[in-house]
């Protein structure tokens, strides 16, 4: 474990380092990536404040909320204010710049699924450093295995003595090769939404499997197959209604709304007195599930609503 090393009087911590890397690379990547596209850059220099704001608010949020029993534990509620500790997503900043690119696209006649094609590939790029540094920072370890390629740490907050999956290795070789994967796909795509979907897809089904090796402490969600079975049935009528809203009047929009916020609600309500089988789920692996299911709904709506692209 090399968590952290010194520099005068600097700490300058592993994992913020590569993670720093990966920002710089994902960024070149996603700058190169943008031109080839032929996506115009001045939407960047018009709103760089806000998309330094965005990733900076948004990769520590992330890293609050993943590690939330460390920042609730003690008695100074501010506590996630300090950012000395090197604690940051960078999943939560690729996702603060998405949230800007979505808010001020402007007058660009591009959209925004055409952004994601060249924003997903840079993520993944990034994750990979990401990834790495928290290998050698000890963060995100695995459960105790024994496969020789386990390894060991000798650190307070790896709860386990043993040898562990070395997870995050899995997770940056996985990243890396997804990235190889998109730029493939990208070279085939006819249509937008191509690199998007597959880059969802595949680290939607990746997360999902790879978190079943996470040994580190997370938040966990309790579901059934009813919800599994009704989440989908909730994005696919969401999907079909996204496609046909063109046509409906806006009373109907409203009674369609008001209809399935009902369904929602009474199923939340009786839900506690339903028996069923519970499936434990890591809150990574809930989230997978949705961007998926999520994905899939945007790529088709807009497909319908820009066939030209």
């Amino acid at each position: 474990m090399f968590e952290a090393f010194e520099i005068g009087p600097f700490i300058i911590w592993i994992h913020l380092l590569f993670l720093l890397i990966g920002l710089w690379a994902a960024a070149e990547f996603f700058f190169r990536l943008a031109e080839t596209a032929g996506l115009s850059l001045q939407h960047f220099q018009d709103h760089a404040r806000w998309h330094l704001l965005a990733a900076l608010v948004g990769g520590r949020l992330f890293a609050v909320m993943e590690q939330y029993r460390v920042y609730l534990r003690g008695d100074d509620p501010l506590r996630f204010l300090f950012v000395h500790d090197g604690n940051f997503s960078f999943l939560g900043a690729a996702t603060g710049i998405a949230v800007v690119l979505y808010l001020f696209r402007g007058a660009s006649r591009t959209t925004f699924l055409q952004w994601l094609d060249v924003l997903l590939p840079a993520t993944c790029f990034g994750l990979g450093f990401n990834w790495l540094g928290k290998f050698a920072a000890g963060q995100a370890y695995g459960k105790p295995t024994d496969m020789f390629w386990g390894v060991t740490y000798d650190a307070a907050n790896v709860r386990f003595a043993v040898p562990v999956h070395p997870v995050q290795l899995y997770y940056a070789l996985f990243f890396f090769l997804l990235t190889f994967v998109l730029l493939i796909v990208r070279k085939h795509a006819k249509r937008a939404g191509a690199e998007t979907l597959a880059g969802i897809a595949l680290a939607s089904i990746a997360t999902f499997f790879f978190e079943y090796f996470r040994g580190d402490f997370a938040i966990l969600v309790f579901a059934t197959k009813l919800d599994f079975i009704l989440l989908l049935l909730l994005f696919m009528s969401l999907g079909v209604f996204a496609t046909v809203e063109i046509m409906l009047t806006q009373r109907t929009i409203v009674i369609i709304e008001a209809c399935t916020t009902v369904v929602c609600a009474v199923y939340l309500f009786v839900r506690s007195w339903l028996t069923l089988d519970i499936v434990e789920l890591r809150f990574s692996q809930l989230l997978a599930i949705l961007a998926l299911l999520a994905t899939v709904v945007y790529v088709v709506v807009h497909r319908r609503r820009h066939p030209h692209l």
